[in-house]
C-alpha cells in the first residue's frame, strides 16, 4: 500500500483491556484535516500511557498507508519515527474551534444508521449523538487485579498487534486495571419510535475520571463519578464516537466521549 503524509487530530486514546467479551487491548483514532475518521496502529504503548506524547484533541503528523491485515476503511498503520507532535486544539470561546472540525463529521442520530452504514460499507468509526442519555451501568469487575495471565495476555496481545516493544513492558505492568465497566443506556428517536441501546464506555477519559473520583472521595467516589457521567456530560452536546471489534465487526463500543458546551462549561476534569 502506498504511504502517505496525514495529519491527524487525536479523538480517542481507549483505556486497554487483556480480556472481556467486547473489549478490545487498546485503540487510536482521530480525524484527517478533510473530515475524514481514522483508525491508527501500531502506536506503541508508552504512547498511549503517557499523556505527553500525543493527547486527545492535539494534532500529529505522521506517514501512514492503508492496513493490509485490518480491512475495516478506517484502520491504517502509522509509521511511529515519523510522528511529530502539533498544536492543541483549544476549548476557547465555548469549544469555538473544535466545534468547527468536528461540524466536518457525519453525525448520526441514531446508531442503528451506523450498523447499516456497517454492513453496506465497512465503516467501523461513526460519530453519534443519541436523542438522551437515560442512565449509566456500573459494572463490576471478576477481579479487580490483574492476573498474571491477565497481564501476560495484555502483553501478547500488545506484541501481536505491534503496541510496543520490550521498552513499553514498564508501563503495561504498572497500568491500574479499572474495577468496574460502565455502559451508557441511550435512546435515539427515529420516525417510527424510539429506540433504546446499550453500550461500553472505553475512553480513556472515563476510566482516568474513575479513579481521579477515588483519589478525591475514597470510598463515596461513586456519586461524584455519576454527577460527572450522567448529569455535567449528557446536559452539554455530548456526542459518542462509536467504533466496533476488528474480530467481532457487529458489537460496538463507545470509544470516546465529545461533549460541546451548551454554555459555559469547562473540560472534563
Amino acid at each position: 500500500m502506498q504511504v502517505r503524509d496525514a495529519k491527524i487530530l487525536i479523538l480517542c486514546k481507549t483505556y486497554p483491556s487483556p480480556s472481556g467479551k467486547y473489549a478490545e487491548t487498546s485503540c487510536v483514532a482521530g480525524m484527517d484535516e478533510h473530515g475524514n475518521l481514522i483508525r491508527l496502529f501500531p502506536v506503541p504503548f508508552r504512547l498511549i500511557t503517557r499523556e505527553q506524547q500525543f493527547k486527545k484533541w492535539q494534532w500529529i503528523k505522521a506517514k501512514v498507508r492503508k492496513a493490509t491485515s485490518d480491512h475495516r476503511p478506517e484502520s491504517h498503520n502509522i509509521m511511529v519515527d515519523t510522528i511529530v507532535s502539533g498544536d492543541e486544539v483549544s476549548t476557547k470561546r465555548e469549544w469555538d474551534e473544535r466545534r468547527s472540525l468536528i461540524n466536518k463529521l457525519k453525525l448520526f442520530s441514531n446508531f442503528q444508521d451506523i450498523e447499516d452504514e456497517r454492513k453496506r460499507s465497512g465503516t467501523s468509526l461513526g460519530l453519534l449523538k443519541p436523542a438522551r442519555i437515560v442512565g449509566l451501568d456500573i459494572v463490576a469487575v471478576p477481579d479487580s487485579h490483574w492476573t498474571d495471565d491477565e497481564l501476560a495476555k495484555l502483553e501478547q496481545e500488545q506484541k501481536q498487534g505491534g503496541l510496543f516493544d520490550d521498552a513499553d513492558k514498564p508501563s503495561i505492568r504498572t497500568l491500574r486495571k479499572l474495577p468496574y465497566d460502565f455502559y451508557y443506556r441511550y435512546e435515539c428517536d427515529t420516525e417510527e419510535s424510539v429506540k433504546s441501546y446499550r453500550h461500553k464506555i472505553v475512553d480513556w477519559e472515563a476510566g482516568a475520571l474513575y479513579w481521579n473520583c477515588v483519589q478525591r472521595h475514597g470510598q463515596d467516589w461513586e456519586a461524584a463519578f455519576r454527577s460527572q457521567m450522567e448529569s455535567r456530560l449528557p446536559s452539554a452536546d455530548l456526542m459518542l464516537l462509536m467504533g466496533n471489534i476488528h474480530r467481532f465487526q457487529d458489537q460496538w463500543l463507545i470509544i470516546s466521549l465529545i461533549y460541546p458546551p451548551k454554555q459555559n462549561q469547562g473540560s472534563l476534569f
